[in-house]
């Protein structure tokens, strides 16, 4: 029985799928994220890995028959440095920091992010490995001069677990890997003025490799010692490979903390003058890559609206049922991230408004207002990762049947919906059993999906409401660049 870990930016959760991919055991637990002064939002490494120990071994005590594998995946971008032993040699910054603003804003203006993006496909933003390792390098380099390794979070637990030192395609795709060659690109590294650093980054892996629990991992789990162990892709790709896509022109929607969309594709191919934002991500198969566009827009949004409100999340669905399509001529930007923007355009600055608002503007309606602005957010993703067959989707957004139906409607196509929530954990568990040899009929895991079809009467409605989204998107660009 293979356990998928999925260990995500505030959650960490583990599940075990029989035969038909439905769940038979899983296990959750919290991780801390720290929100410091100055946009910093940092975890420590100890407890996140102790979140892995915690659900592993709560679902290895549910299970009939011992663990066979281990198969991880979890959040991607940020920066976890660690030793050769694998110590944090600083508390890991998450893919939220807000540190590396001003540097991000210098390489647009000095066309790095543009030189960087023609080399790799990948857009970068505040919170990737590029823009915090120089603010680091620039700031606090004898924190960069005591690390082993730059890396991300799945290999910094898989680290902890073998021993291993190396990072998979898909975490090594953001930002410096030539996804054609799935190797590093040395002049995207020397254009970020971290040429001198190349050592820190690690080999990738070699497709659907297999590492081995060593005994520091094994104690920690209570596994045997030389369990199989299997690490990514990251949990974009993760979500992609368990939600079903496999088609070229397939996407996913992942309505998380941010808003993931991605389409698959057979051709690394790029263009590289169009705005340097997403990312290209290599995946398990060589042959595939995914063309992610994932926004900082998304469930943080709804939080904070709750929050000011002072409402539950429960109380969502009613609001949104309560108001109709376009909020009564309510409208909305939902940019409220302290990092700004990273897809499908790259801006620090960028920030949240609602406009057409009056005395006789309600919580439902503001709360729709959001909502919609956020499946424009996804529609605007879509349109630029090009969109064109089927479209899965996940994340805690499409529990919400309103919330759903409101994106099925922005974006005008069915969407479907897989059986079991832990769409990353089930990605994980699928390249796992690929690598050992043991795969699951995939069309079995997919037969128990459920489709929301679009609206017709909507689908017009939000056409405009789309074009309107647009026009004040170009006109709030402009201001955030004063």
């Amino acid at each position: 029985m293979i356990v998928g870990v999925d260990i995500g930016t505030s959650l960490t959760k583990a599940v075990v799928f029989d035969e038909d991919g439905s769940s038979i055991a899983s296990a959750c637990t919290p991780s801390e994220v720290h929100h410091l002064p100055g946009g910093r939002v940092e975890q420590d490494l100890d407890q996140v890995v102790g979140t892995v120990a915690t659900v592993v071994r709560e679902v290895a005590a549910a299970l009939p028959e011992p663990v066979s594998a281990l198969a991880l995946t979890g959040q991607g971008d940020g920066l976890w440095l660690r030793d050769e032993a694998g110590t944090a040699v600083h508390p890991a910054i998450s893919w939220l920091d807000g540190r590396a603003n001003t540097v991000l804003a210098k390489w647009q203006v000095d066309g790095v992010a543009a030189e960087v993006f023609r080399r790799t496909g990948s857009g970068m933003f505040p919170g990737c490995t590029a823009a915090v390792m120089s603010y680091l390098d620039t700031h606090e380099p004898e924190v960069l001069d005591r690390a082993a390794v730059a890396g991300y979070c799945v290999d910094a637990v898989l680290q902890r677990l073998t021993g291993e030192i190396t990072v998979d395609v898909s975490d090594a795709s953001l930002p410096f890997l030539n996804p054609a060659t799935r190797s590093y690109d040395d002049g995207a590294i020397e254009a970020c003025g971290l040429g001198h650093r190349r050592s820190l980054f690690a080999k990738p892996a070699p497709a659907k490799s297999v590492f081995r629990l060593d005994r520091r991992g094994a104690e920690l789990l209570g596994l045997p010692v030389g369990l199989p162990v299997t690490a990514g892709p990251f949990d974009l790709p993760a979500s992609a490979i368990g939600a079903g896509v496999r088609k070229p022109g397939d996407g996913i929607l992942t309505a998380g903390t941010t808003l993931a969309c991605q389409v698959l594709t057979a051709d690394p191919v790029f263009d590289p003058e169009a705005e340097p934002a997403g990312m290209f991500l290599c995946t398990p198969d060589e042959h595939e890559y995914l063309h992610a566009m994932p926004a900082m827009v998304g469930t943080a949004g709804i939080d904070w609206a709750c929050e000011l409100l002072g409402i539950s999340v429960e109380e969502i669905d009613p609001l949104l049922a309560s108001s109709r399509p376009g909020a009564r001529g309510e409208r909305a930007l939902p940019f409220l991230s302290v990092s700004g923007e990273r897809a499908p355009f790259v801006d620090a600055g960028a920030r949240a408004q609602f406009s057409g608002l009056s005395l006789e503007t309600g919580r439902a309606d503001l709360v729709r207002a959001l909502c919609e602005s956020i499946a424009y957010a996804a529609r605007h993703c879509f349109d630029a990762a090009g969109l064109s067959g089927q479209l899965y989707a996940c994340g805690g957004g499409v529990r919400s049947p309103e919330w759903l139906q409101i994106f099925a409607d922005v974006l005008g196509r069915p969407v479907v919906i897989p059986s079991d929530p832990g769409v990353g954990a089930r990605g994980a568990v699928l390249t796992a059993a690929d690598a050992l040899g043991t795969p699951y009929d995939r069309d079995r895991w997919a037969a128990n999906s459920r489709m929301v079809e679009a609206r017709p009467e909507n689908v017009a409605d939000y056409e405009r409401g789309y074009a309107d989204y647009q026009a004040s998107l170009s006109a709030a660009r402009g201001l955030w660049r004063l």
